[in-house]
């Protein structure tokens, strides 16, 4: 790829180890060289968006074809088709709760090229006493009932996850002794169904993974090339896929699916919404550089992490261009994206967008940059309002504005923040999340059970 593009050297990111010479940055004072974001009501020939009608038929475009070409890559107009097989169904309980579980595998046609199978593991769990179709919270991992469930990995950031080997490098991270229920109870409880989606199952989370899973099936096995999608945009397009068959189940309200995920699975999880218009509602975790951080921003893990070994594979390859320090166009830095994180949010406007962060002291790292989060978020407020919809309250500019304190929410609007007292994980927000969804959804909660 570095060859394609004429890049000779990336710069190294920097380090998460604070003692270290290349250290990341955690002073303020440096943390924004950058300071100006591209506006995001104004289109590329300098005319203000005014209009909901300018912002979906000129604006969004606009913004969508940067982040396909630059940033994330092109999803590819024949990717072949999926079909959907119940592997197996079981009664169940969660809680108190009588459910319904399906197993899932969604078999990609691979006939383009035999010799790479992917079979999109999904499961569906609703509630059995429900009086009509159910929103559903689809979750990248999480945490399903043992009668369909898949043989582990388990995923990071996942409170009351069962015990497996680690997934990505991270392992399941304990729950506190006194923990809310996992997310699946607090869901079923409140009359929502719960789908799981494995997105191991559908591209591998690695750089030699590229010439398999669905982006390699699609290009039979051979290399990228600079605009094709990565692992985010196919993580992405596997949950657009368990959506098209929970379109299908008429015990589903398909108008009312959400999508979720931690860590680099809440990257992905902005990444769904921001690209599928069917998706009325996410919950965006720790999401951090590649998800809701600014990159423009100099404070904990950069775009030089992103384009380096570990990263790359989550992006286009044209995103290598903004790690170059020598290459035939010269060099480039964050400063010259066309985009930044602000308009990935944008995209999911008017729909129910909640962002969520825990603490740098019970091990939400300060390397996610949720101060960066924030003014993100802050600057995507002016399309949230243009689209009718209530954003986070917060009137300060984004270069000023500044994080409520822990454990105060933001959530009277369909824009939403709360940054938790917990770790890297979402737990200890679903209590909140549930109730500012229901109240959007006009969803009646656990009155919806017979």
């Amino acid at each position: 790829m570095m060859d394609q593009l004429g890049i000779k050297a990336l710069r190294p990111g920097p380090s998460g180890n604070e003692g270290a010479p290349n250290h990341a940055n955690y002073d303020e004072t440096g943390a924004n060289p950058f300071p100006n974001l591209p506006d995001v009501l104004t289109l590329k020939n300098g005319k203000r968006v005014t209009t909901a009608r300018m912002w979906w038929n000129q604006r969004r475009p606009e913004i969508v074809e940067d982040f396909e070409r630059e940033v994330l890559g092109r999803i590819p107009k024949k990717v072949p088709n999926v079909t959907w097989e119940v592997v197996k169904a079981a009664d169940a309980k969660v809680g108190e709760h009588s459910v319904i579980g399906k197993q899932l595998l969604g078999h990609v046609d691979n006939s383009i090229d035999p010799d790479i199978q992917v079979d999109m593991q999904m499961t569906l769990v609703l509630p059995a006493d429900a009086k009509g179709p159910v929103p559903v919270m689809m979750m990248f991992g999480g945490r399903t009932i043992p009668e369909v469930a898949f043989p582990p990995p388990t995923f990071p950031g996942r409170a009351g996850a069962p015990a497996g080997p680690p997934a990505a490098g991270r392992g399941p991270m304990p729950a506190p002794a006194n923990a809310d229920p996992p997310a699946i109870e607090q869901l079923i409880a409140d009359g929502w169904g719960v789908a799981t989606i494995n997105p191991w199952s559908i591209q591998a989370d690695n750089g030699a993974g590229l010439t398999k899973g669905v982006i390699g099936l699609v290009n039979k096995g051979q290399p990228r090339k600079p605009d094709d999608w990565g692992a985010l945009r196919a993580w992405g397009w596997g949950a657009s896929r368990g959506l098209d068959y929970l379109e299908t189940d008429k015990a589903v309200n398909a108008k009312q699916v959400g999508i979720e995920g931690v860590s680099r699975y809440g990257k992905a999880a902005l990444v769904t919404m921001a690209f599928d218009t069917r998706f009325a509602v996410v919950l965006i975790g720790s999401s951090g550089e590649g998800g809701t951080k600014l990159h423009r921003r100099n404070w904990g893990e950069a775009v030089e992490n992103l384009t380096g070994s570990g990263e790359y594979h989550w992006m286009a390859g044209n995103f290598l261009k903004y790690g170059a320090s020598e290459a035939t166009f010269g060099s480039k830095t964050a400063a010259d994206l066309p985009v930044d994180a602000h308009e990935l949010l944008a995209l999911c406007a008017p729909r129910l967008t909640f962002i969520s962060y825990g603490v740098p002291e019970k091990g939400d790292s300060k390397w996610l940059d949720h101060q960066g989060s924030f003014m993100a978020a802050v600057a995507a407020e002016p399309v949230f309002r243009l689209l009718g919809a209530r954003d986070l309250g917060v009137t300060a500019d984004y270069h000023a504005a500044r994080m409520p304190a822990v454990n105060v929410g933001l959530l009277d609007g369909q824009l939403a923040w709360r940054q938790h007292d917990g770790g890297h994980t979402d737990a200890p927000n679903w209590k909140y999340f549930i109730p500012w969804a229901d109240r959007f959804l006009h969803h009646s909660g656990a009155a919806g059970h017979a």
